[in-house]
């Protein structure tokens, strides 16, 4: 084993493929879950599974966080078992879930007076597929010291690691991020709707379009999604709109104003109504659909 020993906590579509990069690349890891079950294939690929999160934290020289939200970072760091309860809580908390800045500011104040240890925020863009490959995106927040101490761990599941200024500029940048995936994802659902009941053949269309102007990863994506329903989600509608829910929350407090983003933000809320939580993204189509098929009916 090489390098700093690293702690992960959050064993889930994300996380689970990021630990196997950083035992590939030969690092020590040791493991926290909620939910023990996930950590069973891990510790059986070399992870050393922890019982809670300030027993990880004694035993490492950094740890990765990727939760689900806020409550669960704070209940993971600061909770009656959490890091910063630990004997020797590690030097480097790097935070790859997504949440807002303002409360990604404030839990890192905390953090750095509870254990005079060093947040960065660090939320990541490039999907399961990116996390299993090595090429996520890291767009972090931070110290410029600090950031680049981490990088190198950080590298074997990324492609890139981009310091975006202080703390809560990566949780800034990701969610910039999620707007731009959330307005594409619906632009893709209307334009699979119109393509549909107009009698075009929908499962040749990334085909046809890819190297235009409307080509992108999102297009090649989850249109073929839309055209098959896939069996496991890549990404979740229930995640998309707790982070749209963030932006809505920044925005407001910067007093920016957003045209697209309400009617975004309704179409999620719609599948939600409907059950959706954990369909992939690219279900939302179905809302388009059904609106367009009541919009048909005779009256």
């Amino acid at each position: 084993m090489t390098g700093p020993r690293i702690g992960f906590c959050g064993i889930g579509r994300m996380g689970e493929p990021m630990v196997r990069r950083l035992l590939a690349a030969g690092h020590e890891v040791a493991v926290w879950n909620r939910s023990a079950g996930k950590l069973t294939a891990l510790v059986e690929s070399g992870a050393h599974a922890c019982d809670t999160p300030a027993a990880l934290a004694d035993r490492v020289d950094m740890v990765l966080l990727c939760l689900g939200d806020g409550p669960a970072v704070q209940e993971v760091v600061f909770g009656a078992q959490g890091l910063a309860v630990a004997a020797r809580p590690p030097r480097f908390l790097v935070d790859h879930s997504t949440l807002s800045p303002a409360l990604t500011q404030a839990l890192a104040q905390r953090w750095n007076e509870a254990t005079g240890g060093v947040w960065i925020d660090a939320p990541v863009s490039g999907g399961t597929a990116g996390a299993e490959r090595g090429t996520l995106a890291v767009i972090a927040g931070g110290p410029q010291a600090a950031i680049a101490a981490v990088t190198p761990a950080l590298m074997a599941f990324a492609a890139r690691v981009t310091r975006m200024g202080d703390v809560g500029a990566g949780q800034t940048s990701k969610l910039a991020n999620q707007m731009v995936v959330a307005t594409t994802l619906s632009a893709l659902a209307e334009a699979f709707v119109l393509a549909a009941r107009n009698g075009i053949d929908c499962a040749a269309m990334p085909a046809a379009l890819q190297g235009g102007w409307a080509d992108s990863v999102l297009l090649q994506t989850l249109w073929p999604r839309m055209v098959q329903p896939p069996l496991q989600a890549s990404g979740t509608i229930r995640v998309l709109l707790k982070d749209l829910d963030a932006i809505a929350e920044l925005a407001e407090d910067s007093h920016t104003v957003l045209r697209v983003l309400p009617a975004v933000r309704g179409l999620l809320q719609a599948a939600m109504a409907r059950g959706w939580a954990e369909d992939d993204l690219s279900q939302v189509f179905r809302i388009c659909a059904e609106e367009s098929a009541r919009a048909g009916q005779p009256r």
